[in-house]
Formats: C-alpha cells, sequence, structure tokens
C-alpha cells in the first residue's frame, strides 16, 4: 500500500534537496536521509531556504561572480551550537560545503576533542561566496552579507555560537577588538529573538601555521565543552 506524503514532508523534502542533503523517503514515521536524519520544523526550513535563496539572488557581487557555488552551511540545523568561520576556500566553493579542506579536516579534530562532530553541530562562514585567491573579505564584503549572516544566527537559534578567527569575531564583536584579548571569554549576544553565548577562537588555518598556538585553543575548546555541559545540550 502506497502511503501518501503529506504538504509538510513535501517542504522539507524539497529543502533538504536545496542545501544538498540527499532525502531517501521511506514509509515510516521519520524521514531518513542519506548523511544524517535532522528533523526540523517546517517554518526552520522554509526560512533556511529563503534566506539561501535571497543570498543567492544578490546582485552585482564580484564574490558570487568569481565563485562556482554558494557556500551556505553544513551540520546539523537543529543543532544548539553554531560555528562561523570567514569564507570558503577554494575546496569549499568546488564542492558547496564549508570546512572540507586541510582547515575542515583539523576542525573535525577539534570538534571530535569535545565529543562532537558536523551531526552535532551547524557550520557557516560569515561570507558565503569565495573571495578571489582566497583572500580576506574587505570590510564593505563583511558589511553587505552581514544582515544575511545575523538572520542565520537568528534563524538556527544556536545556545552557543563558536567564531572562528579574526573576521568573523570583527563582523559579530567589531573591528576594535583583538583575537588576544577576547579568546577564553563568553560573551552574550542577541540576534533578533536568538539568545546566545558567543566565544572567539583561533581558526583552523591559523593553528596550522601557528602550532604552538594549539595549547590555548585546548583551553578554549574546554570551556566549549564545560559550557555545552552546563546548558545540557
Amino acid at each position: 500500500m502506497i502511503k501518501k506524503i503529506n504538504s509538510k514532508t513535501v517542504k522539507l523534502i524539497k529543502f533538504y534537496n536545496y542545501i544538498n542533503h540527499n532525502l531517501i523517503y521511506n514509509n515510516k514515521a521519520i524521514n531518513r536521509y542519506k548523511k544524517d536524519i535532522f528533523e526540523i520544523s517546517v517554518d526552520k526550513a522554509e526560512n533556511l531556504e529563503k534566506l539561501k535563496k535571497s543570498i543567492s539572488n544578490i546582485k552585482n557581487c564580484e564574490l558570487k561572480s568569481n565563485s562556482t557555488n554558494i557556500v551556505f552551511s553544513d551540520g546539523n540545523p537543529k543543532s544548539k551550537i553554531m560555528i562561523l568561520g570567514e569564507a570558503p576556500g577554494s575546496n569549499e566553493d568546488q564542492e558547496g560545503l564549508p570546512f572540507v579542506g586541510r582547515a575542515g579536516t583539523l576542525l573535525d579534530k577539534m570538534l571530535a576533542s569535545i565529543n562532537l562532530d558536523r551531526k552535532s553541530v551547524y557550520i557557516s562562514n560569515i561570507i558565503n561566496y569565495r573571495p578571489p585567491e582566497n583572500r580576506r573579505p574587505t570590510d564593505e564584503e563583511i558589511n553587505r552579507y552581514l544582515p544575511f549572516i545575523k538572520k542565520h544566527i537568528e534563524i538556527i537559534a544556536p545556545k552557543i555560537l563558536i567564531l572562528l578567527g579574526g573576521t568573523a569575531m570583527n563582523a559579530l564583536i567589531g573591528n576594535d577588538v583583538v583575537i588576544s584579548k577576547v579568546r577564553g571569554q563568553w560573551i552574550e549576544k542577541e540576534f533578533g529573538q536568538c539568545k546566545t553565548s558567543m566565544i572567539v577562537i583561533f581558526h583552523p588555518a591559523f593553528l596550522m601555521r601557528q602550532p604552538t598556538q594549539k595549547k590555548l585553543a585546548w583551553i578554549d575548546l574546554k570551556m566549549i565543552r564545560d559550557k555545552k555541559t552546563k546548558l545540557k545540550i
């Protein structure tokens, strides 16, 4: 007997296809995904889809014109832990997913050290298109994409927001701060209806260039682990 798929399920199927999750529908009480199982509300799915379309439709953007793919997100949209990096690199641009290169491999190891992985966090970037030659995004580019990332945070509504590196830090905290002064601290901030605890840690790419800083990164990771335990995430 063939079961009917209701309208909510259809919307979720369309959404997950849209954000590159290959969906396999099974006539059971849950939706099964080839990679992971993420049960989120239809409203959140629709809001994420609208946001991605808004970014895709941006006009007169050099970054978009020179990129192969939009790099929107990876991980679990239901997670209460959100990670923000700087911008896609060459590998990310080709695959349309954040942190899939060498820095992504290190990020996976950092997450694993505190019992997290890409199924238990949600990952995005301040900028959704690759800057030419992997350069740092300009202030003008960051300001143009800032409303999108703030909306992204509000939709995901994380309890913990991890900022990787100086670009993400400056975008959401301010240009007058330096990472050596703010890392290792929790900063409370609101994005619309979302109240979250932010922490700045070194970007994995920086740690590959400066491996001696991994000791400080481990201190920050333990703070995230303890916060996660305290918030019962």
